[in-house]
């Protein structure tokens, strides 16, 4: 399926006090190819969902604007292409209700942990101009290259450590 995605990225400034009252899966994903430093092409297992996926933006100048191709998997497809050399990422999403959106709350894990992220995605590009950053949020890094799922894949909290500093980010 081919889709044009709108959205807004934000680091998390702390965790909404009923997050946990809502639903979450855990997301597994792959970034190819490995040489790449920031590759495009992903393999996500995303709760019980198998998919691949290659999101390119529409433009350099916004990154909050990209073409997103994605392909369910099955199972066996899955098994076969995670078997792939690849940077893996791994994070727990909560599908939290905020107004009249749906925020994607990802607490990421093993090296990342204590990074937290949400993303808001939007119908239309007029929504995500008037949108207002909620107080659970700390600061838009849509633009930020380093926070992108293809830059963070087999990266540890460390190694973003002095660059969320700069964003004046607290380990969640």
């Amino acid at each position: 399926m081919n889709s044009i995605e709108i959205e807004k990225t934000y680091l998390l400034k702390y965790l909404p006090q009923d997050l946990r009252n809502f639903s979450s899966k855990e997301i597994l994903d792959i970034y190819i190819p490995l040489s790449v430093n920031h590759p495009e092409l992903r393999i996500r297992k995303n709760g019980d969902f198998l998919e691949i996926t290659k999101k390119i933006p529409v433009s350099e100048d916004n990154m909050s604007i990209q073409t997103e191709n994605t392909i369910p998997l099955t199972q066996e497809e899955y098994n076969t292409l995670s078997k792939v050399e690849g940077k893996r990422v791994r994070k727990i999403r909560y599908q939290y209700k905020y107004k009249e959106y749906i925020a994607e709350i990802d607490i990421f894990q093993d090296e990342l942990v204590g990074l937290v992220l949400v993303d808001f995605e939007f119908e239309k590009e007029e929504e995500l101009k008037n949108f207002k950053i909620p107080d659970f949020c700390l600061c838009d890094v849509t633009e930020e290259e380093f926070i992108a799922g293809g830059m963070l894949c087999g990266k540890s909290y460390s190694d973003i450590e002095n660059k969320l500093d700069t964003l004046n980010y607290k380990k969640i």
